[in-house]
């Protein structure tokens, strides 16, 4: 292979020499010699007459050359075998040419035949060139910076695949530009013009005649106007200077006085280079007045007797047709917008049922484009003083022990009021109005402000025993009164005694329930009976690691030792536990709790040789149908809770899809993936994988606690928490959701921040039940799963425990996997396949159950 480079002159630039190089044409008998088919590069433009080529012989016969095929006209030979330029090539009209040359005896051919591809290359001899030589646009005020509202469009004829055709763009001046600041900018790539932060602010529209929606907009339109807005003028319209500037200022004319005039650059070669050619235009811009203006909050006052629908905001932007929507999904949305957006309330509104209405106001033309983007308008419900306070309790019961001092707190009455809090709605007052037994002066005295109630004097039980005090609660319009009882008790001079303060030590299984009572332990205190001063308080003060066990007691003496906890022989195979009998009133004055008043048990737990557990129950994958083989598409996550080996078995994969690391438990693909084919209507496959894989989110958030229990006399509110091993932007803030098809009458589960929502009971109910709950977390990617929440609503004894009897304590918590592992060197974990009839009976199985219990 030969290959020549010569340098060429070409307009007084150095262009690039012909590249040369040889090789055996396609179908055509490899030739030894030198005589063989070449390709040459050559510039266009090369100047001619300019030998480009000379063609080697073997023969001494050759005394003549023929060309033919493409270029012969351009591209000669002399009788030597140089081939030259007979005209300069232009690669706009040809950027190849392939020529025939034959080496003659007389006209005879001796050698060849041989062919030569000649490549014209590109030479940056054209100028870019914009597709207009002046643009137009609108822009309208407080135009968001960075959003495009125009463009320019740059062309070039060189060689698209060469630097010579890639174009940037560049702002060279605006006018006006006053104080030298810039209010428009364009993308050096896409030729898209924007506003700058400072356009966004500064950009003013000049005054002028407003229209509506589809209203006449000619000049006699105008002239109409203009006569109502200056009643009176006898000047003809063509010399009134008020006119012919208001006629200015209108749309017609504005495109021919544009309020900006842009200058916009195109360069080649990506303007990088000194040489790089150019090309301009201009831009006229006209600033729009924008109607579209978000109003400040919408303060509306609540039961407000007026005549339906009111208006109550008007938006008058003439492209735009008006709708809107509802950001909140709620059953009561009582406004309407018309085409031309005037907002209307249809109906009277109730603060204490919503007091705020958040409305979405789109404006689009007539082809269904949007003229502005969404805009968010809040409405505020007012308050007004319509409900009176309300007592917390039908009758709250305070108790005092005798002797206390003047002053001494007898307790704090609290009641609540509907309206608006922190204003004067809601401020409530406070007032004794009435004692019994009467005194004087009274004995008790209540702060107006916090509904403190206090002792005047030193109280005698053997005087009085039982006080009832009837307290008015007051905003500015409403009272209520609230009925208020003390109790002066007797002084907390007997301490609580343990019958025993060893209780022996006790034996559990690391899988003895939650709720099993390990013992019961009693105490006994001399003091008046029904008093805070009898009343007896188990505290489990030392050894009791991790809070597994507690005491459940009635307060009468007798309290039951229970797990509340699960058993971790891993974490703690023994406890010693120091539990302290205690009193609700203060002892008196001198007397200390002593070691009669403490007990000891000790437990020692079992191990089990428990199953391993997967990191989450349910899992799920979406992956395209397209994804390469050997793609690792999840790595499932297991443990032995003694530490035992685990390795990974994959079952149901009926297709031959996927296979796992029996070791690791990373699923990868082995064969290619066909969606029509796992969506064959006869067959379904239930797969334990339900993870979207997105990026490098491999972790799903997981609830730290699988179980939790709901008092039927107190429900309180379940705080469910989640973590998630992913670091932001795939972990929270959170998404909770129950992951049921209909919205449960039961239950409602409200987000509480980033990590944590809190599960509440709607309906109270007087029978003991289990409910387990799907429980749906994404991350803030969206990648989650369905977990199961196991609740049990019980009656609860007065620490807040459930009260289970002895025989009756086997509440176990949890769901069983849909995969299993087994430990050891035979454990294996499987994804099992089930038959489309089974699978939908025992779907409708669950449906039912679970509608039952949601």
């Amino acid at each position: 292979m030969k290959r020549t480079n010569v340098g060429v002159s070409v307009r007084g630039s150095v262009l690039p020499p012909p590249v040369l190089y040889s090789a055996v044409g396609k179908n055509l008998e490899e030739k030894q010699g030198p005589f063989e088919n070449t390709v040459l590069d050559v510039p266009e433009g090369t100047p001619v007459p300019y030998p480009i080529y000379q063609a080697d012989f073997t023969s001494k016969l050759v005394n003549n050359f023929r060309l033919s095929g493409e270029g012969k006209d351009d591209i000669q030979i002399s009788k030597d075998g140089w081939l030259y330029l007979e005209r300069a090539l232009d690669w706009s009209q040809d950027d190849h040419y392939i020529i025939k040359v034959e080496a003659l005896a007389d006209d005879e051919v001796v050698e060849g035949p041989v062919y030569v591809t000649i490549n014209v290359l590109d030479v940056n001899n054209r100028a870019p060139y914009f597709n207009q030589t002046e643009y137009t646009a609108m822009v309208r005020e407080q135009k968001a910076a960075g959003v495009p509202f125009t463009r320019v469009f740059g062309l070039d004829q060189d060689d698209p695949d060469t630097p010579n055709a890639r174009l940037r763009y560049s702002l060279v001046s605006q006018i006006p530009m006053k104080q030298q600041i810039l209010l428009f900018k364009i993308n050096p790539i896409t030729g898209e013009i924007s506003t700058t932060e400072e356009g966004e602010q500064m950009l003013k529209a000049r005054e002028g005649i407003q229209y509506g929606r589809n209203e006449d907009q000619s000049i006699d339109a105008l002239k109409a106007k203009f006569n109502d807005y200056c009643p009176g003028q006898h000047t003809p319209y063509e010399e009134n200077p008020f006119f012919t500037c208001v006629e200015r200022a209108g749309r017609c004319q504005a495109v021919s006085d544009p309020d900006y005039t842009l200058f916009v650059r195109v360069q080649d070669m990506e303007g990088q280079s000194e040489s790089a050619l150019s090309g301009n235009t201009r831009v006229n811009i006209v600033v729009q007045q924008n109607l579209w203006v978000k109003p400040r909050p919408i303060h509306i006052d609540e039961n407000l007797q007026v005549a339906y629908p009111l208006n109550i905001v008007q938006s008058n932007d003439p492209d735009a047709i008006y709708t809107l929507v509802q950001k909140e999904k709620e059953l009561k949305f009582p406004f309407q917008i018309a085409e031309n957006g005037s907002i209307f309330l249809t109906e009277m509104l109730d603060r204490e049922d919503k007091d705020m209405y958040i409305l979405v106001v789109m404006a689009k033309d007539e082809s269904g484009e949007e003229v502005d983007p969404p805009m968010e308008i809040h409405v505020l419900v007012q308050d007004l003083n319509d409900n009176a306070p309300v007592c917390e309790n039908a009758e709250t019961v305070f108790e005092l022990q005798e002797n206390e001092p003047i002053g001494s707190l007898v307790g704090n009455l609290t009641a609540h009021d509907a309206d608006e809090a922190g204003t004067l709605n809601a401020q409530i007052t406070y007032s004794i109005m009435s004692q019994n037994p009467p005194t004087t002066p009274m004995v008790f005295s209540i702060d107006a402000a916090s509904g403190r109630i206090q002792a005047l004097s030193s109280l005698q039980r053997k005087q009085q025993q039982v006080y009832h005090l009837n307290v008015q609660a007051s905003d500015p319009v409403f009272s209520t009164e609230c009925k208020v009882v003390v109790k002066v008790i007797d002084v907390n001079n007997e301490l609580p005694l343990f019958e025993k303060t060893d209780y022996g030590n006790y034996t559990l299984a690391e899988d003895t329930p939650v709720g099993h009572t390990v013992t019961t332990i009693s105490a006994t205190d001399a003091d008046d009976p029904d008093s805070g001063s009898a009343f007896i308080e188990f505290h489990i003060s030392a050894g009791n690691n991790g809070d597994v066990f507690a005491v459940e007691t009635d307060g009468n003496g007798v309290g039951q030792l229970v797990i509340a906890r699960p058993l971790d022989f891993e974490l703690s195979s023994t406890y010693k536990l120091q539990i302290d009998a205690r009193n609700k009133e203060p002892l008196l004055k001198g007397l200390e709790y002593g070691s009669e008043s403490t007990a000891f048990v000790s437990v020692s737990v079992t191990n089990i040789d428990e199953a391993p557990e997967f990191a989450v129950d349910i899992m799920e994958v979406t992956v395209p149908e397209n994804i390469t083989k050997g793609s690792v598409i999840l790595t499932v996550e297991a443990k032995d809770p003694e530490g035992k080996e685990i390795r990974f078995k994959l079952d149901g994969d009926t297709h031959g899809w996927l296979e796992i690391d029996a070791a690791t438990g990373a699923i990868k693909t082995k064969g290619h993936l066909d969606r029509e084919v796992a969506e064959n209507p006869e067959m379904s496959t239930e797969h334990a994988l339900s993870v979207r894989l997105l990026d490098v989110n491999d972790n799903v958030p997981k609830l730290t606690e699988n179980q939790a229990f709901v008092c039927i006399g107190k429900p309180k509110p379940v705080i469910l928490k989640a973590q998630d091993a992913d670091s932001s932007p795939f972990s929270q803030p959170f998404k909770f959701t129950l992951a049921i098809n209909k919205k449960s009458p039961n239950w409602e589960l409200i987000t509480v921040d980033g990590t944590t929502a809190k599960l509440i009971l709607k309906k109270k109910t007087t029978e003991e039940k289990t409910f387990s709950l799907p429980i749906n977390i994404k991350d803030s990617a969206g990648l989650g799963v369905t977990q199961p929440f196991e609740v049990k609503v019980c009656n609860c004894t007065e620490l807040g425990y459930c009260y289970l009897a002895p025989e009756d304590r086997s509440f176990s918590y949890g769901l069983g996997p849909t995969v299993g592992i087994l430990a050891g060197t035979l454990g294996f974990c499987t994804i099992k396949q089930i038959n489309k009839d089974n699978k939908k009976k025992k779907t409708r199985a669950a449906e039912e159950e679970t509608n039952a219990m949601m």
